[in-house]
Formats: structure tokens, sequence, C-alpha cells
């Protein structure tokens, strides 16, 4: 009296399948393994550095110097312009 057999489990497995049919609870399955699916993945992206993960989604800067013609410039200045790799 103190346990549930085998038979207690197997009907109420039978009510509710009768109650919610199959077709809902696969669909109920299918949307609790998605759930689980993306906190591992979101566990995963969470373990990353900061640094790290800025380091994978941005790509890195290319600095050029670029040279004037004129005299009237300073000559301690270096005019630069960042570029994107492409």
């Amino acid at each position: 009296m103190g346990g549930f057999s085998i038979w207690h489990w197997l009907i109420v497995l039978l009510i509710v399948v009768m109650v919610f049919g199959t077709k809902k609870l696969r669909n109920m399955g299918g949307d609790l393994g998605g759930a689980v699916k993306g906190f591992k993945d979101g566990m995963k992206e969470g373990n990353q550095p900061a640094a790290e993960e800025a380091a994978a989604t941005t790509p890195p800067a290319q600095v050029t110097a670029a040279t004037s013609a004129t005299p009237a410039d300073d000559k301690n200045t270096i005019d630069v312009q960042a570029r994107q790799k492409s």
C-alpha cells in the first residue's frame, strides 16, 4: 500500500495517452528536447571568456599609413586609416 506497482504506472500512462493523445505528447517531447539543447548550447557559449568571444566575432582592423605630399603637414604626424579585411 505504500508504493506504486508497475500496474499503477501503466494505468496512469494509459490515461495520460487517452487524454492528451500521442501527437500532442510527441510535440511536447520535441519541444522539451529543443529547450534542453538550447540550454546546453547556451552553457557552452557562456563558458568562453569575454575577450575570446569578442575576438571570434569581430575581425581585426588593418592599419595602414598614408603619406602626404604637401609640405604644410607636420612631419611628426602620421595619418592612418583603419580598414577591415574582406
